[in-house]
């Protein structure tokens, strides 16, 4: 191995010195994956191998600090090793129990600056991937610093394509996925998911972001990708007093996409809960809304004659969810601010004051006689002072009425959200990321559980505020109310092995009316009913929304069956098959049961595939519902067209997954004996 290494060094053009450099190694507990960190000619680097193959290439670590020059480093030393192998168990998530199986390497970096003259960097290697941090330990309690730039490389060998979009987009992170030569990459979000042609999966992600900003990737067109930090309005890149520690940069390693979908890194890699009663107050389920019928434009967030939020039109959807056995309805447009530019008056919102036809003493009352609960809804405008100012009144007004989730929103263009003094903040940079756990923690105090739409990206922060339950961060199902183009097919076989790396999302699925009066294609839902279906098993979250108006559904109670009977808490997870941008197959347990559901779903190309169903228990027998798509669907020009059969089957069978262009097929596996 160490051969093999100082070959490719040579090779790359890196100075002979580093064969006499002092290395230290670790390997992950399966010894899948290899760490080596040294210093040579000034550069701390570090390369990552896979079952003793080179997967990055020597790459450069450290940060630099405002007043300093960049650091050179002269040496490593005081290495330090563990192992852990324990197992914790989620209040609420895709998978009950999580294994935390990692060996752990930190060594100190010496350098000739006063800042960088002696930094820990600590690996966690797991056998699907690892994660790295800095530890500036050193820094004296109450001395102010800055970081200008963060050195981390990530040298690919090789051919990937890559699934990104270009940061920094005025819209946030709510955009399509290209796939690109990842050569082609300038600035990407992470997650950054790449398929290189030696059969791996990478995804590459950060863990843990607390107090620091959120990171892209700059490529240089020559397959090194390098940390790129959301900047305050003076350009610094992180603001810090004292010692601190940055998030884990993390990179997943696999041979499948479901290697990378399966992983826990991200919630290892984070402390455990600050909320350790949470299960006593927030449970995951489902819920409807006015929501989707402002999106087409049938009702309003403003007051007036089709002002949506109104005490009749909330108790309408109380007395549907309740009949049909949801535990919320998500209600928004009800506070003072929506007249007019609400966006460019963010400023103006109140998060105490109803609109006076909006009753929400009388609504919550209502929804408690029908065992239903007001969801609540904090649209911020990106006036995020305003709402600051408002935080503790606005969590105390909800719990005074019983609330026990808030949807919040920040629709305001990424670089325009204004701090305290005036200046334009990007939606993840340092300010943000503070401001988005000051919600969690205020919210927590009132014991309120948040879904956060615009929000900063999930980095895992769910395991240590488990009230962080969901959030938006990408191209969610309102695009297809109006987008031009609306989400083609192959957006949802992307964003399980993209965005969702980093959490759970709140996509709001359910669409049966998928034309809702368009005949263009790319101005509707692109999908068939089935596929509807099966988005509550392959996108996962807490919290579903049946986002569509209730009367569709009423149309159509065979196929809304399968949205009531479907869990969004589970005890297994298990990504099945799937190609990115292709199709995707997943199986999930319900948390304490002996059911599984399984969703599947394909891109614009009809596919058929054999399932082998050895999920299943062995010798026990299921009655499996089964929810496909019907004869000549197509979400083109047949979207409704759905079949609803019933069979027998064991963990022996093999069924065929026949799935029509943008078709997708749900099924619950019902133990029967």
């Amino acid at each position: 191995m160490i051969l093999r290494s100082l070959a490719l060094i040579a090779a790359l053009g890196w100075t002979a010195s580093a064969a006499a450099a002092t290395r230290e190694c670790a390997q992950s507990p399966g010894k899948v994956i290899e760490v080596c960190v040294w210093v040579d000619n000034g550069q701390a680097l570090y390369e990552v191998s896979r079952k003793g193959n080179v997967v990055l290439a020597p790459s450069e670590l450290g940060l630099t600090f405002k007043g300093e020059t960049a650091a050179r480093y002269t040496a490593i030393g005081n290495p330090r090793r563990a192992t852990s192998n324990t197992s914790w168990e989620q209040p609420w998530g895709e998978e009950r129990v999580i294994r935390d199986n990692h060996t752990q390497l930190t060594v100190t970096l010496s350098g000739d600056t006063a800042l960088n003259k002696a930094v820990d960097v600590t690996f966690r290697l797991f056998d699907d991937g690892f994660g790295f941090r800095y530890d500036y330990a050193g820094i004296p309690a109450g001395q102010e610093v800055a970081v200008t730039a963060e050195r981390t490389q990530f040298h690919t060998l090789g051919a990937y394509q890559a699934w990104w979009y270009q940061g920094l987009g005025q819209e946030r992170d709510e955009y399509l996925y290209t796939q690109t030569d990842a050569r082609r990459i300038t600035l990407a979000e992470t997650p950054l998911t790449m398929k290189g042609a030696n059969g791996l999966y990478l995804s590459f992600h950060e863990a843990a972001m607390i107090d620091f900003p959120s990171m892209l990737l700059q490529g240089n067109g020559e397959g090194t990708l390098t940390a790129w930090l959301m900047p305050w309005p003076d350009g610094t890149l992180v603001k810090k007093t004292g010692a601190f520690t940055t998030p884990w940069r993390t990179v997943l390693i696999g041979a499948t996409p479901g290697a990378l979908a399966d992983s826990r890194i991200e919630l290892n890699l984070n402390e455990p809960s600050k909320i350790p009663d949470i299960q006593k107050w927030f449970t995951p389920g489902k819920f409807v809304g006015v929501w989707w019928e402002m999106h087409l434009d049938k009702t309003t967030w403003s007051s007036g004659m089709r002002h949506g939020a109104t005490t009749a039109n909330v108790e309408r959807y109380i007395d549907f969810a309740a009949k049909y056995g949801f535990s919320g309805v998500l209600v928004e447009g009800w506070n003072l601010g929506w007249d007019g530019d609400w966006i460019a008056n963010g400023d103006k919102f109140s998060f105490t004051k109803p609109y006076p036809d909006f009753d929400i003493a009388a609504i919550t009352a209502y929804a408690k006689s029908k065992g239903v609960q007001l969801i609540g809804h904090n649209e911020t405008g990106g006036g995020v002072v305003n709402y600051e100012n408002q935080l503790d009144d606005a969590m105390k007004f909800y719990s005074s009425y019983g609330v026990r989730s808030v949807k919040t929103g920040y629709v305001r263009h990424a670089g325009d959200i204004l701090d305290r003094d005036g200046k334009g903040e990007w939606f993840a940079g340092q300010f943000m990321v503070r401001h988005n756990l000051l919600v969690a923690e205020t919210a927590a105090k009132y014991r309120i559980a948040i879904d956060a739409h615009e929000p900063v990206k999930d980095t895992g922060l769910r395991r240590t505020w488990p009230n962080m339950i969901a959030r938006e961060g990408a191209r969610g199902q309102e695009y297809n109310a109006w987008g031009v183009p609306t989400n083609p097919p192959e957006h949802l076989t992307i964003i399980p092995f993209t965005r969702m790396l980093g959490g759970p999302m709140d996509f709001t699925p359910g669409i049966f009316d998928v034309a809702h009066g368009k005949d263009d294609v790319t101005r509707r839902v692109q999908s068939t009913i089935a596929t509807q279906l099966a988005e509550y098993v392959v996108l996962y979250s807490p919290i579903q929304m049946a986002a569509d108006l209730p009367e569709n559904y009423e149309k159509n109670l065979g196929a809304f069956q399968f949205i009531r009977d479907v869990p969004t808490d589970w005890e297994v997870t298990k990504t099945l098959q799937s190609e990115i941008g292709d199709y995707v197959v997943v199986a999930r347990q319900p948390r304490g049961g002996q059911d599984w559901f399984l969703g599947a779903i394909t891109d614009e190309n009809g596919r058929s595939l054999k399932q082998p169903l050895t999920f299943l228990a062995p010798g026990k027998k299921y009655e499996a519902q089964i929810y496909r798509d019907g004869p000549n669907a197509d979400y083109r020009v047949n979207p409704l067209a759905i079949t609803i059969e019933k069979k027998v089957v064991t963990s022996k069978d093999v069924l065929t997954l026949d799935l029509a262009p943008g078709g997708g097929t749900a099924i619950r596996f019902r133990l029967i004996g």
